[in-house]
């Protein structure tokens, strides 16, 4: 769940300090395109098609190395993957508190490593772990429930996830609003370093 967490601090960082583009929703990034090109004020088509541009360099990336990393266990890939994310991030924690402008660099390095992430995460296909949207698990969590006549298949891990996300959401508008970029930021990186030495060996998921 602490990628999870990671996706909310990521969320606030990009929609509260880099324009309101989103780097870990992309549904919410395709919709900021129609509000900018339907002329409202305060979105950013730029913003938004880099963001998506990045990510889904990420993703391919993430296909790629999980056709090369095939025969690897699932662990030893996802371990791989969040060490990488954890460098971009890192990098990005470097520009933020170094460069003031650099805006677009700061969402091209995040929504990359978002990309790979997200694309790992799919290939792995572990149920209600997502990390980055909370529509379908929320879905999940209501028509499996006992009121709709549902066994609640899972739903401890459903709701942790989105707490999770709310709790790292909180933090990360706080930080932003408090800090500035670079503090969320480094949670972030170090948040993401956690989650990938808590990868325990020979399972798909931490």
């Amino acid at each position: 769940m602490t990628v999870t967490a990671v996706s909310g601090l990521i969320d606030a960082i990009s929609y509260l300090g880099l324009g309101h583009v989103f780097t870990a929703n992309m549904t919410g990034n395709v919709v900021i395109i129609g509000f900018a090109a339907a002329g409202v004020p305060g979105f950013s088509v730029l913003g938004s098609l880099v963001s998506l541009a990045a990510f889904l360099l990420g993703a391919g990336i993430a296909g790629r190395l999980g056709a090369v990393l095939s025969r690897r266990p699932s662990s030893y890939r996802l371990r791989r993957i969040l060490l990488l994310e954890m460098v971009l991030l890192a990098a990005a924690t470097a520009v933020a508190f170094t460069a003031n402008r650099a805006v677009h660099v700061l969402i091209a390095l995040i929504a990359l490593a978002m990309g790979l992430r997200n694309g790992t995460v799919r290939k792995l296909a572990v149920p209600d772990v997502t990390t980055t949207v909370l529509t379908l698990t929320l879905t999940a969590l209501a028509s499996d429930s006992t009121l709709a006549g549902g066994a609640n298949p899972r739903a401890g891990r459903r709701l942790a996830s989105v707490l999770a996300m709310l709790a790292g959401a909180f933090a990360g508008a706080l930080l932003v609003q408090h800090t500035g970029l670079g503090w969320p930021l480094l949670a972030s990186t170090c948040g993401t370093a956690a989650a990938a030495l808590a990868v325990p060996r020979g399972s798909p998921a931490g």
